[in-house]
Order: C-alpha cells, then structure tokens, then sequence
C-alpha cells in the first residue's frame, strides 16, 4: 500500500553530486571558479596561523549564495549547513558566518576585481562577449545608513561661519577689557589675532592656549576665565566637528553620519512621492550581452560626471577602452564628448535636447540658435528674421574638473522693429547669444551617429542592455539596499554581485542553446 519508508537505514550512494541535475546553475558556478589560477588569491592569504578555508570554496558559496538571493552571511553560513547544492560546494565543511564575512568583505578586497576580470575572460574566449560594445548606465541603491542622521554641505558652512563671527566677537570683547594685552603680546594684540581671515581649529587652539597662559598670571580675571570655558567646552569642539564635516563632505552636498561615504539622493523608489533623499550610492555598470564587463561606485547623484572616472575603471579592469560607448542623454556633456574623441572611441551617446529637436514646436522656435544659420567663414549667426549677429567677445569657463569651457558671445546690430523679436527673446534691446561652438559640434556628431542605421540600432539596444541587468538585480534578486558600509566595503558587494550576474547570464544563455541543439 505505502513505499517502504523508514530512516535508521544508511542509504547510498553517499555522494552529494548525485542529487545535483546535470545542468543545475552550481555546476556552472563550481567550472568558473575551478578554472581560476590558485595564485590570484595569494595576496589574501600573506601565510602564518592556522590552515584558512580554501578561497575557492568560500568564492563558489559566496556567489552562489548572491545567486540564489541569499546577501546575509549568517543565511548563507545556514544554507552551507542545509542546502544540497551549498553542502557539496562546500565539501560538507562548515565556515561559520564571521568567516564567510570577513572574506568577501576584507581578505578579498584587492583579490575580488582580479578574479571578476578572469571570468569575464573565460566568457570572452567561449565567445559570450567581444568588449567592442559598451553600453553604460547607473542606478542608485541605498545605502546601509540612517536615512534620518544627515549632514548637509550647506548647513555646515552656514554654521561654521555664524560660529566664526562668535569667534571674533569673544576675541574683540577680550580685547576691550584687557587693553594691556598688546605689549605682553609683543605688538599684536587678541583683535588681531583673530580678525576677518577665518580661523581654523589649529590656530584657535593656539590661541586658546595663549589665553589659557594669561589665566595662570591672573586667576581672578573673570572676563578671561569665563571666554577661555566658552572656547574649550563649545566654540573649539564646535570648530573642530564642522572642519571634520567638510573633510567628510569633500565636494558633495550631504552625508550620512552612520556611512559618511554616502550621499543623500532621490530614488526611483519614492512610494511617497514627495522626493524623499536617502543615502545611497550610484552604481555604474557597462553591458555587453547583458553581461557585466565593469562596475564602479561613486557619491554623485548624476550621471554626468561618473563617465570619465568609470571608463578609467574600464580601462583597469579590461586594459583597454571599448571601442563604443553607448549612453543615454545623461552623459551628453561637453566634457564626456571630448573626453571620448581624445580617446578614439566612438560616442553613440545622446545629448539632453536630441529627442525635443524633433518635435514641431522645437523646430518653429525661432528663439533657438539650432534653428539659425552659422557663417563659418565670417563667424557670424544669421536669425529666422535676417539680422546678423557678430561676434563680440569670448569667455571661459572652467568647470569643477577642470575642463574649460569656452563661450563665444554674438550681438545684433539691430533688433528695432523686428517683427519677430516677441517670439525671439523677452529681453529689452538687441539679441545677444552665449554659445560654445565645441558643444555645437559634438552634437552635431552626435547627431549624424544616432541617425546612422548602426547608431539608431545601437541606440534602440541600449534600452534592452543595462536597464535589464538592473531589473534583474534590484527586482527579480531584490537586492535594493547594501549590507556593508564604506566606499570599499560596498564596492566588493557590487563586485560580487556582477559575478554572480554573469554566470546566472551563462547558464541561461547555455540552456537557451541546448534547446536550440534540440530543436
């Protein structure tokens, strides 16, 4: 009636590999990392101490663990001890949750990019991916921090220099009452001493210490004694916290006090719709395939000037620049333009008006200097009304890079009577432009790729290239907040989620090609 059932029998066979289908994703995991050279890990292992776990078998469960939607180190250290595929991974060994953590988040962190970089190898010699197409996005994931303990760049400076003016203050009602102190001060007096230049915490100390040694001399001087309280219990350690926020700052707007490497930011995920800022990082990753081929974190919350220090990443990690770059009007800068062309690699990358110059209204705006018509020769623009404009001046401006911009200004002789100059400008007198003719040539360049049959089909791939790899890590592996804290620490989880992606795209993309074979 019932299949026999009992278990204090021993059954065999013993072997875990047996209960594993021959085309199960572990088996891919366990081929990447078999075919990795022992020595890459080497620089994670400086010798001494007991026998460690072999780096191989806690880099197959960790990726593995990413795989299958397991970012805790106490879950994946129970899935070793439960799970059939984690247990043969693993070889029945059982590395507790503080090993398995401090591998992937410290003994990796100059091993993890070297073994990222020999796997996309393999997948480019069994022909997954060429590096010629390099299609780039970012994403913004939250970070492991407070979203409540912010610093705002604003705020600190703002602080910093009502703090300031106390500062001087004291000083100045010190040296009203103490008129004496010029000559013990050798001709410098305490206004001097802190005058209009901005005193930072190093030079206060200085002179709270000179107070300090005026106090010795005179005990009962109550105006002293009570500025040189003031200054250790709040004005100094006030000083000291504000100077130590803008080193944190840096050239950001905010961050969080519990991960002051990240930067608060607008998520997508705004279920309350009222522009919420969170902590978070921007993720850029470029595309091949749907296959990782590089990664990197940065603060910024735009785009714009995440490319170039990307594309360095690039240039570390695959050894070259791709021969395209395919991005969306995000990157579309003056800057990132030139920056490509200096490289020789091709921009198919749109810039912010590309898709309004389109449309009707765009093209019966006679107020845009797209729609007028330059004299090269002669260096003039010529309007929708017939006036000429002609240059006037040129000025430059340098960004916070360091890359300069340069503006060339052009006037009209005339602009009275013109029966077109409603729809033109809203400013009194004659028509003035500021353009950069750099800018105008990028993106006329830009222009003639995107409407080429390989750019416009480039272009449509684009939307089917990163923007799936972050629907599949944020969505479908609901991975939307890090676990680890710090520019570095986050970095190797970004790491090792590329990883587990590309071999979660390998096996799909092998199973898509046995039932190819089959059919």
């Amino acid at each position: 009636m019932y299949i026999q059932y009992t278990m204090d029998q021993l059954c065999l066979p013993m072997d875990l590999e047996e209960d594993i289908p021959e085309n199960h994703l572990v088996r891919v995991v366990n081929a990447a990392v078999n075919r990795l050279d022992d020595t890459i890990f080497d620089a994670a292992y400086p010798g001494g101490g007991r026998d460690s776990y072999h780096p191989k078998m806690l880099t197959k469960v960790i990726i593995y663990a990413y795989t299958q939607r397991i970012y805790s180190s106490r879950q994946i250290a129970k899935a070793v001890r439960e799970n059939i595929p984690f247990m043969w991974l693993a070889g029945r060994q059982r590395p507790d949750f503080r090993t398995l953590n401090r591998f992937r988040s410290q003994r990796m962190k100059d091993v993890l990019e070297m073994v990222f970089t020999a796997v996309l190898q393999f997948l480019a010699d069994e022909k997954y991916i060429s590096f010629e197409h390099y299609f780039v996005d970012g994403t913004k994931i939250e970070a492991n921090a407070n979203r409540y303990t912010f610093v705002w760049g604003k705020a600190v400076s703002k602080h910093k220099a009502k703090l300031q003016e106390k500062v001087h203050a004291l000083f100045a009602d010190i040296e009203a009452v103490e008129k004496q102190e010029e000559q013990e001060h050798r001709g410098q007096d305490l206004s001097e001493l802190g005058e209009s230049a901005e005193i930072d915490s190093e030079k206060l100390e200085q002179m709270t210490q000179s107070l300090e040694s005026q106090l010795l001399k005179k005990p009962k001087n109550k105006p002293l004694k009570k500025a040189v309280r003031r200054l250790r219990k709040d004005l100094f350690p006030r000083l000291l916290k504000y100077e130590q926020y803008q080193n944190l700052l840096g050239d950001r707007n905010s961050f969080s006090k519990t991960d002051p490497d990240a930067t608060f930011m607008r998520m997508k995920e705004d279920h309350m719709r009222n522009g919420q800022l969170k902590p978070g990082y921007n993720v850029q990753i470029g595309t091949e395939n749907q296959f990782i081929l590089a990664y990197s974190l940065h603060q910024r919350p735009t785009d714009t000037r995440c490319l170039q220090p990307h594309l360095e990443k690039v240039r570390q990690i695959l050894g070259r620049l791709p021969r395209a770059v395919i991005a969306d009007a995000g990157y579309g800068s003056e800057e990132n333009y030139a920056y490509l062309e200096n490289e020789h690699v091709k921009a198919v990358v749109k810039y912010g008006s590309y898709h309004k110059e389109k449309s009707k209204a765009w093209k019966e705006n006679i107020g845009k200097i797209e729609n007028w018509t330059y004299d090269e020769a002669v260096d003039t623009w010529t309007c929708p009304a017939g006036q000429t404009l002609h240059f006037r001046k040129e000025s430059k401006e340098t960004l916070e890079s360091g890359y300069e911009i340069r503006k060339r200004h052009y006037r009209s002789q005339s602009c009275v009577g013109c029966p077109l100059k409603e729809r033109c400008t809203k400013a009194e007198g004659n028509r003035e432009v500021v353009v950069s003719l750099e800018r105008l040539r990028y993106q006329k360049q830009a222009r003639a790729i995107l409407q080429s049959e390989e750019g416009f089909t480039l272009a449509v791939r684009r939307m089917t290239e990163p923007e799936s790899v972050f629907g599949q890590l944020k969505n479908n592996r609901g991975f939307r907040r890090f676990l680890l804290r710090g520019m570095e620490k986050v970095t190797l989880e970004v790491g090792w989620l590329s990883l587990a992606h590309n071999l979660l795209k390998q096996a799909a993309n092998d199973q898509k090609r046995r039932a190819a074979i089959l059919q």
